[in-house]
């Protein structure tokens, strides 16, 4: 994984100081909140319903051991005990005091972490698939050039007071982990007809108050001119993108009115100046550079059998486990969704003993995912029973990846101030209701997202059953959405149709569950039936009438 140079360890530390001296003129009541506000957003900070909340980010979803120990130190010294992980491969502390975060930073700082670009109208953290450098359908590792749009994006001069927020995601395979769609401008590695590898270009995707899935703008970008592209995209935005409208300001909105020819037409006369003076070509050393960071564990040569173990682990290895590319390895997904628990949420303790356990096996890394797990990239099958015997310890064996109670949730009404409704509840309600495993098996891949509003950080937009929280005079009411998918067949859901009361949603999920079952045909998971069936016999038994009349 990426080192800072001295440059970044210079630049982060003198970020830190200068933040304490804002701090501290703000307490002295130098600086109004208002006159803060855009000070401390720079810095991850923001100000929710009841505290201070830092957003600490995560370069495309990798840690070091070091660091998840940073990570529980904090949450055990500054915070409540536990911190929260992100769709968006960082982690939030919901509780710190004002006055500490300029320590919380420093003590970042010391582990090669920051809280920069984490919030305000910049490039913000750069996510990438979760299994980067270990799926055996990759390409190429697509952390390599995340790292190089996380160094060119830092402090950019064009690009830190942008329209709107922007995110850029990464991924080095045709099986899409990362929601590419679904981001303002996405990177896929692809490889040509001669066999050289490049990059395709997405721009103008987006959820929250407008969805727009993004569309391809570059086919095939060679290497060295990534950044180049990247940034006459960013040219046309800046110079474009509307800045006296907040509900119109996304580059969504100006890609899909331009249309895909005009975006691209436009983006590419800003992509012929800029390559005419060859400052944003990468030499091939910086690439080489760059990529021996990202150099994989030299694997040994071990058995691809899979070891004995008792039904709970079998269990787990079924839905948690999936194929490396080196034989003898696995990839290991750590569910952060126990059955009626708060979905992305660690203890300090899980924290610190997952840092024991990576340095127990060797284990260099582990990864945030986009949808709120963990993820040990690099693990010996032949050490599953061993890992999976700790984890059970831990209460982090949950056997549900990819399954009914795997839910994604944003914080929701519990902590956000822009939230009409609560997340955490329903997810947790659902998940109880679904608690049976078998129940969970029989039902197969099913992707719940909740939204405790419509700005959709829980991306209810893409999930197969999506639910947004409303409020009608005070009330919190919940929207269900259908037929979503972040993956390589994406999709908006479908707004179902009136919303359920929170004392309804969880029987409605449940009816909308019981129709799939009733109508799914062999092998079919819950968004084939959807997709083959449509929405009419969902919508019909979701609101109270018998399917057979209804289909």
């Amino acid at each position: 994984m990426y080192r800072y140079d001295e440059f970044d360890a210079r630049f982060v530390a003198e970020r830190v100081e200068q933040f304490r001296g804002q701090v501290a003129r703000r307490l002295s009541g130098e600086l109004t909140e208002d006159q803060f506000k855009p000070l401390r957003l720079m810095n991850g900070l923001y100000l929710q319903l009841h505290a201070y909340m830092l957003r600490i980010a995560v370069p495309y979803g990798t840690l070091d051991a070091r660091q998840l120990r940073m990570l529980a130190h904090i949450a055990r010294k500054y915070d409540k005990g536990y911190g929260h992980f992100t769709t968006r491969q960082n982690i939030q502390f919901n509780w710190p005091r004002l006055v500490d975060v300029p320590d919380i930073l420093a003590e970042l700082a010391s582990v090669e972490m920051h809280a920069i670009q984490t919030s305000g109208n910049c490039i913000r953290n750069v996510t990438a698939d979760h299994f980067a450098g270990a799926a055996a359908d990759e390409i190429e590792d697509p952390r390599p050039v995340a790292e190089i749009v996380r160094q060119w994006s830092s402090l950019h001069p064009e690009f830190s007071f942008l329209p709107r927020k922007f995110k850029i995601a990464v991924s080095g395979s045709a099986h899409d982990r990362a929601a590419l769609k679904f981001h303002d401008m996405a990177i896929e590695i692809v490889r040509n007809e001669a066999g050289e590898t490049g990059y395709k270009v997405l721009v103008g995707g987006g959820m929250g108050r407008t969805p727009y899935l993004g569309y391809t703008i570059g086919e095939f970008v060679a290497k060295q001119d990534i950044l180049a592209f990247l940034e006459s995209v960013m040219r046309v935005y800046n110079e474009e993108g509307r800045r006296d409208n907040l509900y119109k300001s996304r580059i969504k909105i100006l890609a899909n009115a331009l249309g895909p020819e005009e975006m691209r037409r436009r983006a590419m006369v800003e992509f012929e100046e800029i390559r005419k003076g060859g400052t944003l070509q990468l030499p091939r050393a910086e690439l080489d550079r760059i990529d021996a960071y990202f150099a994989p564990p030299a694997f040994e040569t071990l058995s691809d059998e899979m070891p004995a173990g008792d039904t709970a682990f079998a269990d787990w290895v079924k839905t948690n486990v999936s194929r490396h590319r080196a034989p003898g390895y696995a990839i290991a997904t750590i569910s952060l969704k126990p059955i009626g628990g708060v979905p992305g949420d660690a203890t300090h303790a899980q924290m610190d003993a997952l840092a024991d356990l990576m340095d127990a096996h060797g284990l260099a890394e582990i990864r945030v995912s986009h949808e709120q797990n963990l993820v040990l990239p690099h693990v010996k099958m032949c050490d599953l029973p061993q890992v999976h015997a700790r984890l059970k310890e831990l209460g982090l064996a949950t056997p549900n990846a990819g399954l009914v109670t795997d839910i994604i949730a944003c914080p929701g009404l519990d902590y956000c101030d822009l939230a009409n409704a609560r997340s955490i509840p329903v997810a947790q309600e659902i998940s109880e209701r679904f608690a049976d495993l078998g129940r969970q098996h029989d039902i197969g891949e099913l992707k719940i997202k909740i939204s405790g509003c419509i700005n959709a950080c829980g991306h209810h937009h893409a999930g197969h059953i999506g639910i947004l929280g409303v409020d009608k005079k005070g009330v919190e009411f919940y929207q269900l959405q259908l037929g979503g998918s972040g993956a390589q067949d994406a999709s908006i859901g479908e707004i179902l149709g009136p919303a359920f009361g929170r004392d309804e949603i969880v029987d409605a999920v449940e009816r909308v569950i019981g129709t799939y079952l009733d109508l799914r045909e062999p092998g079919e998971r819950f968004l084939d039936t959807y997709r083959r069936v449509g929405i009419v016999p969902f919508k019909n038994v979701a609101y109270g009438q018998d399917l057979h009349a209804a289909y």
